[in-house]
């Protein structure tokens, strides 16, 4: 089969909002904050050329999202299946329950691997009863041959990945529209408002009954002008918020629309950085980042995520047999929000001497209440300091540290107060032993932010 997928770039993308951010958005962000224009901090992400924050530092990006954030997800590609046959493929290679969803409708899932590892989360929108758009992670949209480090490896697209398992026959299209739309998110309590004023009301109420705010996990086909955006309600930092496809003929002018809107109101446009850790920080269990909590090797059994993306009662998709073996040996490894008091990704995490997993993320943050970071018992200063800070992250444990009930369920708290496990996090030496200072910390179920992308509109209506 032909491959479907993009070739390996030869330099670093650009997103269609490239130029934006470095020509009007820096200017104007200076101008608006009294500041001398600098550039922007890049990173390779996905093979694009990403902003990992602008002219503001990543903590105060990381706290915009308390009053309205705006991010550049432009470098996220949306895949289009097509035809009499499109969901019978879906529903076999990816492991949601594909067959059950409306029109109108979000799914979140993942592609794995047949070893159970997870090789791209996302996003699936249903158009049509025939229609769906994946929206999938950067770099997931290439196939090709390339040497790295003196080692051949192959790339493929989730498009082809899914599409070799088309049968002889069927009806199936795929193709990609990630030239045809430019991706903007809009997150935090005054989203609503801003969607409102530069789009209208119409464009968040419920397709179903116009007269209700729009649900969670729904989205709305729109046209203006002979446009077709796309309005999504999926939490994509498990805050209110929303997702939006814009044409690429009406980006320009929207992204400027939105983002000056933002910046009266107290917001601003946050990069890979403030992203991070607005994601860690959603809810009691945060949402896992792909390519460190999710990754080829290891499967997703016990992440926050996986009853949401993984329904194992189907009869088939790639990975189920894997998977299938894992849960019967009755696995009990635990993804797990960290709070420390410093930055700990790659470290072993141990208790009472002995090691219990293993850090996969970490980020400072400055959305851990002075309570919580008190709670680490660090002799840091920015740690204890009103105003400061602490680092969040993930750890992946080997078995569940918190004890459970007569259903099985964790026992968070006690005395009405969140149960926290402090633990020590240790680099470690060629052989595996820690060494050096730990960084101190502790696992909890409390949560960072309280995730609100679930709860009625009603509460941000009127802000």
């Amino acid at each position: 089969m032909k491959k479907l997928g993009q070739d390996f770039p030869k330099e670093l993308r650009r997103t269609f909002l490239y130029e934006l951010e470095e020509e009007w958005y820096l200017p104007l962000l200076a101008e608006h904050r009294g500041i001398e224009v600098q550039p922007i901090k890049r990173s390779n992400f996905g093979e694009y050329n990403m902003a990992v924050n602008y002219l503001t530092s990543v903590l105060e990006e990381s706290a915009a999202v308390n009053t309205v954030a705006v991010y550049n997800i432009d470098h996220m590609a949306q895949i289009l299946f097509s035809g009499a046959d499109a969901e019978a493929l879906l529903d076999r290679t990816l492991p949601a329950n594909i067959k059950d969803m409306r029109v109108g409708g979000c799914k979140y899932t993942l592609l794995l691997n047949d070893d159970g590892g997870v090789i791209d989360d996302m996003i699936m929108m249903k158009v049509s009863p025939n229609d769906f758009i994946l929206v999938i992670n950067a770099g997931h949209d290439i196939t090709d041959e390339i040497e790295r480090d003196g080692e051949k490896i192959s790339l493929v697209a989730d498009i082809d990945r899914i599409m070799r398992h088309k049968k002889e026959g069927e009806d199936v299209i795929a193709k990609d529209l990630s030239d045809e739309l430019v991706k903007v998110d809009v997150q935090g309590p005054l989203s609503y408002k801003i969607i409102k004023e530069v789009y209208g009301e119409e464009v968040i109420k419920n397709r179903r009954n116009p007269k209700k705010n729009m649900s969670f996990f729904t989205f709305n086909e729109i046209d203006r002008d002979g446009h077709t955006y796309y309005f999504s309600r999926t939490g994509y930092t498990n805050r209110w918020g929303w997702e939006i496809y814009i044409p690429k003929a009406r980006a320009t002018e929207d992204f400027k629309k939105i983002v000056s809107r933002a910046l009266e109101l107290g917001g601003l446009l946050v990069g890979l950085g403030g992203r991070d850790e607005n994601r860690i920080s959603a809810g009691a269990f945060g949402l896992p980042l792909m390519g460190s909590e999710y990754d080829e090797v290891h499967d997703p059994i016990n992440s926050p995520l996986y009853p949401a993306a993984v329904d194992i009662t189907k009869d088939e998709f790639i990975g189920k047999a894997a998977l299938m073996k894992v849960l019967e040996k009755d696995v009990t490894k635990r993804l797990n929000i960290l709070i420390s008091e410093g930055i700990a990704v790659g470290r072993g995490a141990y208790l009472d001497g002995k090691r219990v997993g293993t850090v996969t993320s970490s980020i400072n943050s400055p959305n851990v209440s002075l309570e919580q970071r008190l709670a680490i018992g660090s002799k840091r200063k920015n740690v204890n300091d009103e105003n400061g800070n602490a680092a969040i992250g993930f750890v992946w444990l080997y078995d569940n540290l918190f004890e459970t009930d007569e259903e099985g369920k964790d026992i968070t708290t006690k005395d009405d107060k969140p149960i926290r496990i402090a633990l020590e996090l240790f680099r470690e030496d060629k052989d595996g032993n820690p060494s050096g200072r730990p960084v101190l910390g502790y696992i909890t179920q409390e949560g960072i932010n309280e995730a609100t992308a679930h709860k009625a509109l009603r509460h941000i209506e009127n802000l």
